[in-house]
């Protein structure tokens, strides 16, 4: 290695990026700043091709988080001193809720610099409070301070950034000045002295071997002797990462032979699997199919959920047994309904499981599929008017093989679960917020390499605005749909929807934009087409041109709420003549 640093500043930052990549980190995003000038000339330094360079601390870190999600290894995000960390929060919140493995690189003043009044100088350490998963306050590069520190603290911060618990983790840097690559003398060779062995390999100082969360013989044993007395048994399948479905859990779907209501984020829709039920939220309209669907057992797969109307179904049928398998330890039951949790991976506890369960399990799925063939008779049925249902809809059928589907929060991940049958899904449902959407596109596709579609909404996109920079300069190109209804959509199936005047100006919150302009300015191809078929002629363009664009779809948040109510009575009706 060639480490000819011209200060200490520099050396200690070299290092620290050095060891990162060794850890496996292959994602830089950089946001401009002085006194993490240290951090950004390393990673120029040594990691070029992996870095991402945007002005807005905020979108950075989305995009950090977008890559992490694509690739599954911590990215890391390096800001400056003061409010740039504050920026940071909204993804940090997010990779903790969702368990994403992200790494904050904060730069800060000196401790003599801290609570002084010093100029861009906030209290960093802590700052981000429960929402982390270690942190650590890096002191000063200093003769003092052993470089083999400096490298076991990359170790473990990279390290905890995955196990137990995947989530952010937080390296308060500090750095006096000089901050540039000016020429002070230092120690080199006694410094890097200890070093000798870690210069000599590629791999990092302390290798942390990764736990195994394998299920119990006897946990296996005891849920599958519950599956088998099971007589109205049910799974669900919430959110698992955006890859194809594993054999063994196909297997094991195929081999249980219940009825599993699989979530828009599974992965498992679209896929041809004669067990999922594709329109569970729409069926679950009905109280006649809720009272006759009842489960008194339930196996969860994976993650959380985007429909309430399910937590609310299982919420009211109370199960006998509510099983959950997922490999995080975090707890995941809102309505305290878990009976069994096991601590361990979906893939090999389906697997595990298999191998214990009778031939043949009693099942309702015949009346489920049923059901769920005249819910897909009725949307089939639907005109070709551009409605958001009918938006989601065709999506569903018009995503390219080579495109992952991000859904923005609220209304397009609401309307893709109860409309679509997809695969390839990602989406921020941590916390579940509108912001940094696109830059977490930006990264999701940066880090898959490979084209990705997102759908948001209008007030989405002017959350993340500065983040359509992201998506002019990314390689891997990002299509982005925005629904642009004039406001909070969702906010129209809410009772406040009820409060009279107030509701448009305090909810609603028109603003009265469209967005041919902000696809000017950063350079993105454009169109806004007023029908589905249109639409399908301008993204098969936006998507054979193979760069960025933004296609505006025009609806109203009136009509959308009357399209929903429509669609509902109508099944409704169907399922009451049944």
């Amino acid at each position: 290695m060639n480490l000819n640093a011209p200060n200490l500043n520099l050396l200690a930052a070299e290092l620290l990026i050095e060891e990162l990549l060794r850890c496996g980190v292959d994602c830089f995003c950089v946001a401009p700043g002085s006194r993490s000038a240290p951090l950004a000339l390393a990673v120029a330094r040594r990691a070029a091709d992996k870095a991402h360079v945007h002005f807005d601390e905020r979108g950075a870190a989305f995009f950090a988080l977008g890559h992490a999600r694509a690739t599954g290894r911590p990215a890391a995000v390096i800001t400056t001193s003061g409010t740039a960390v504050a920026n940071l929060l909204p993804a940090v919140v997010e990779a903790s809720m969702d368990g994403v493995p992200l790494l904050l690189l904060t730069a800060d003043r000196p401790p003599e610099l801290r609570a002084a009044g010093a100029n861009q100088t906030i209290e960093q350490p802590g700052i981000f409070g429960r929402y982390i998963r270690w942190q650590f306050d890096l002191p000063c590069p200093a003769e003092n301070f052993p470089l083999t520190a400096l490298l076991t603290t990359a170790d473990q911060a990279v390290f905890r950034s995955q196990y137990p618990l995947a989530g952010p983790v937080h390296l308060n840097c500090m750095f006096r000045e000089p901050l540039g690559p000016q020429r002070v003398a230092y120690p080199r060779r006694a410094l890097l002295k200890p070093l000798a062995r870690w210069l000599a390999s590629a791999q990092p100082f302390t290798r942390y071997a990764a736990p195994q969360a394998a299920p119990a013989a006897d946990d296996v044993a005891s849920i599958a002797k519950i599956c088998a007395g099971a007589r109205r048994g049910l799974v669900i399948v919430g959110r698992l990462l955006c890859r194809p479905p594993s054999v063994a859990l196909k297997k094991f779907l195929q081999q249980l032979g219940w009825p599993v209501l699989a979530d828009i984020q599974s992965q498992l829709r679209g896929t041809g699997l004669a067990e999922v039920i594709t329109h569970a939220d729409l069926l679950l309209l009905s109280p006649k199919l809720r009272k006759k669907f009842q489960p008194d057992v339930v196996l969860h797969l994976g993650g959380g959920y985007v429909s309430r109307r399910i937590a609310d179904f299982l919420r009211d049928s109370a199960p006998q047994q509510h099983i959950l398998i997922n490999p995080s330890p975090a707890r995941l039951d809102p309505a305290h309904q878990v009976t069994c949790r096991v601590v361990a991976g979906v893939d090999e506890f389906c697997a595990a499981l298999a191998r214990r369960l009778p031939r043949q399990t009693r099942s309702n799925l015949a009346a489920w599929r049923r059901a769920g063939a005249a819910a897909g008779k009725l949307l089939a049925a639907q005109s070709d008017k551009l409605t958001e249902p009918a938006i989601a809809r065709w999506l569903a059928s018009a995503l390219p093989a080579e495109h992952a589907l991000l859904l923005g929060n609220s209304m397009p991940i609401r309307d893709a679960n109860m409309f679509a049958a997809v695969t390839r899904v990602v989406a921020n449902r941590g916390a579940s917020g509108i912001d940094g959407l696109i830059a977490t596109a930006a990264g999701f596709a940066a880090g898959r390499g490979r084209p990705v579609t997102a759908l948001i909404g209008d007030l989405a996109l002017l959350h993340d605005l500065n983040s359509l920079a992201l998506l002019a300069t990314g390689k891997a190109p990002v299509v982005l749909i925005v629904i642009n209804n004039n406001g909070g959509g969702i906010f129209s199936f809410l009772p406040v929807a009820q409060s009279g005047a107030a509701f448009e100006r305090f909810f609603g919150t028109p603003h009265n934009l469209t967005f041919s302009a902000a696809a000017q300015q950063f350079g993105l191809a454009y169109a806004a087409p007023k029908t589905i078929a249109a639409l399908h002629d301008a993204y098969r363009a936006a998507c054979a041109r193979g760069g960025p664009a933004l296609l505006e779809l025009r609806t109203t948040r009136r009509q959308n709420h009357a399209d929903h109510l429509a669609l509902q009575r109508v099944f409704q009706a169907l399922e009451n003549k049944r």
